[in-house]
């Protein structure tokens, strides 16, 4: 680090001087509508979903325009390295144009002049978000205008020092995008390990799930918003907590399960999960309870793993109800065997997930380190007028 700040000494003893993006980008190109009848040309038409990282390498969804539409509607193509921020909505997200593209009105695309990397915007761009947002748009959805990113206001050093901050910080996301790499490489390994053990033979013996827990929904009372009274006992529903309440129905150990949401099909996160303590539990999420934390925890890990479609009724709104869900077969497997693959599968789950030990813990604090030097680095003392 001791080179840059001396580059900085070197090159910007008395500080930085601040210039407008107009007077330091040499084209800003504004996003072109949604218009599905044009996209079957070349050039990649590209949407928030579609970028990787730092990169904007083309469209997922393969659609593109022809140069016959570019020409007639007088579009302008996003050059390669062409910096692109997000300007409506999802304000905060950048990248840099990996090819020739067009977006949708998403974004606005920075073209960067001879005194300014593009790379060294890219990373600036991270830090004035809070910039940016305060020169939306007040409404349904924000929007930042081209005229205001061109007013914005940005500290530029020479390239020399841009050039340095630029190799640290990329740096620095290359062993994140590392650890990124070797995490999700963790988690792939994680559930070839779980389907290998959970569905290893076992001669096909299974036992319903009402035969192995006692449920207790019975015991459940949903309780409406304004009739909570805040407290610091946790109150559940289908995804977990929703909210803290000063009093509890449930104490010990369960396991809940999904009753109803989107999110029985969709499965973004878990739709079973344990919980200890005092509790309160909603009608929306089953109330398990088991003999050991082994079998409570193998029926979890077992139900998070395998499709539960054919047990789940309605399409606008999914529910699982008690009858299917007593119904559902877990692998009846001796309890020494189920507590083998629990310690497994428990070594595997805190490696990939607990965000306080491991490759999450690690990544986080990478990510951390990361934002640190990033604004440290690019703030720098106002030159004087």
């Amino acid at each position: 680090m001791s080179d840059i700040y001396s580059l900085i000494q070197k090159h910007c003893p008395n500080g930085v001087p601040r210039s407008r993006l107009r007077d330091l980008c040499d084209d800003f190109i504004v996003p072109m509508r949604d218009r599905p009848q044009v996209f079957d040309g070349n050039t990649p038409w590209c949407r928030i979903e579609d970028i990787d990282g730092m990169d904007l390498r083309g469209s997922r969804s393969g659609l593109g325009v022809s140069d016959d539409v570019i020409n007639r509607m007088n579009l302008k193509v996003m050059p390669v390295g062409t910096v692109v921020a997000s300007c409506s909505a999802s304000l905060g997200t950048y990248a840099i144009a990996s090819r020739p593209l067009i977006t949708n009105q998403t974004f606005i695309g920075l073209v960067c002049g001879p005194r300014l990397l593009n790379r060294f915007l890219l990373y600036l761009m991270h830090t004035m978000t809070d910039q940016i947002k305060a020169a939306s748009t007040t409404g349904t959805i924000a929007y930042v205008s081209r005229s205001k990113f061109e007013q914005l206001k940005v500290a530029v050093p020479p390239l020399e020092v841009q050039r340095e901050i630029v190799r640290i910080l990329d740096n620095f996301t290359e062993l994140e995008a590392e650890l990124e790499a070797e995490l999700e490489a963790r988690r792939r390994q994680y559930a070839h390990y779980r389907s290998q053990l959970l569905l290893a033979d076992n001669e096909g013996k299974v036992r319903l799930l009402g035969e192995l827990a006692m449920n207790l929904d019975s015991k459940r009372r949903p309780v409406s918003k304004d009739a909570r009274i805040p407290g610091d006992i946790p109150y559940y529903g289908a995804s977990g907590v929703v909210d803290y309440v000063n009093d509890f129905i449930f104490d010990g150990d369960y396991l809940l399960v999904s009753e109803d949401g989107a999110n029985l099909l969709a499965r973004s996160t878990p739709i079973t999960f344990s919980i200890s303590g005092k509790t309160w539990v909603n009608n929306h999420a089953h109330v398990l309870q088991f003999g050991t934390y082994v079998e409570r925890r193998f029926v979890e890990i077992y139900l998070n793993s395998i499709d539960l479609a054919p047990f789940i009724s309605g399409a606008a709104q999914p529910k699982l109800n008690k009858a299917n869900l007593n119904q559902i077969p877990i692998p009846d497997l001796p309890l020494e065997e189920k507590q083998r693959i629990v310690e497994i599968l428990d070594k595997f789950d805190a490696l990939v997930n607990d965000l306080s030990i491991g490759l999450p813990a690690e990544l986080a604090a990478r990510r951390k380190q990361y934002e640190y030097y990033r604004d440290k680095l690019l703030t720098f003392e106002e030159a004087p007028a």
